[in-house]
């Protein structure tokens, strides 16, 4: 039995050297501030959570670590057992809370958080589309979209690279009750490379995956993941992004074949990627586990394949 079963990815905790290219970068992304201090950002997205992506302010650039809902404050207890483990802590940052830190194997820090209070929704663009057999849900009404930012809804799942990265799997479900929803092998089937993981919520239906984890001879942050709109947020924030002119494309857009989403992604301006993405697969504890090649798991239903630089990233 795992220690506790988290519910969700909560936020992710950055560095950045300063907060202003920090927030100009997260905004022109789709998020939106909730409050700042002299030390640190704190954006959110148009679902109720008061943050989902933390940046502090220092010298040098990198990924501090990933917080992870849990459904009570027992689950607090029980993690505050594993060794190394922080008592329950009041969190004093928007939405408040209470949680305990762990260190993953990695040397990341694992924030289990519940109790935070919720805001109000953000108001979003009203899409409603024409398609297949449904060409009257939109009728006698034009189709006109405001041009600006992604509006992400939610922060999704985060991948990190490193070696021995099976290992490092194994203590998040372990520790955490994250299950299989696909592993990926190179060659032989027990050569497996890359890790996606969803969380356990029984007979729920939740996200295909909250945490993937791929082979490597770096271990840092391949990619944060946030889910936005629909379709036309996804192409919509590229644009902006695209006719900001300063930030690096890196992937995208196309469809993946684990997950299904379709996806885009960007480098921030030290280089830790960002997905846009919208419509994934959805699983329950009903799901049995796959085991697939690269050559299938790793490609896209339609889009360009993978770039190696892609494949290969990772940031401290």
């Amino acid at each position: 039995m795992p220690v506790v079963k988290v519910t969700d990815l909560a936020y992710c905790r950055l560095q950045s050297p300063s907060l202003d290219v920090s927030e100009e970068f997260l905004t022109r992304f789709g998020l939106v501030v909730t409050s700042r201090t002299p030390d640190r950002l704190f954006m959110r997205g148009t679902d109720p959570q008061a943050r989902i992506h933390i940046t502090h302010l220092g010298s040098d650039a990198r990924c501090l670590g990933l917080a992870f809902h849990v459904e009570s404050e027992d689950d607090l207890k029980a993690a505050s057992k594993v060794s190394g483990a922080s008592g329950i802590e009041n969190v004093d940052e928007p939405g408040g809370g209470k949680r305990v830190r762990l260190k993953d194997p990695m040397g990341y820090e694992v924030e289990l958080i519940t109790g935070m209070t919720p805001l109000a929704k953000l108001p979003t663009r009203r899409h409603v589309l024409n398609w297949g057999d449904e060409k009257l849900r939109r009728s006698g009404e034009l189709m006109r979209l405001d041009r600006g930012p992604s509006q992400v809804k939610r922060i999704a799942h985060a991948v990190y690279m490193t070696s021995n990265a099976m290992e490092k799997v194994r203590w998040y479900r372990e520790t955490l009750g994250l299950v299989c929803s696909d592993d990926v092998y190179a060659g032989s089937p027990d050569n497996i490379i890359a890790s996606f993981n969803r969380c356990d919520r029984g007979e729920t239906f939740v996200d295909h995956h909250t945490f993937l984890c791929i082979e490597g001879p770096k271990t840092g942050l391949n990619h944060i993941s946030f889910e936005v709109q629909n379709f036309d947020d996804v192409m919509l924030g590229h644009e902006h992004l695209k006719g900001a002119n300063r930030y690096q494309h890196v992937w995208g857009i196309g469809r993946h074949v684990l997950g299904s989403q379709i996806f885009d992604y960007w480098q921030d301006p030290w280089g830790r990627v960002h997905e846009h993405w919208c419509d994934t697969d959805m699983l329950n504890n009903r799901a049995s586990p796959n085991l697939l090649s690269a050559e299938e798991g790793l490609s896209s239903q339609w889009g360009a394949p993978a770039p190696a630089e892609f494949i290969a990233h990772a940031t401290p």
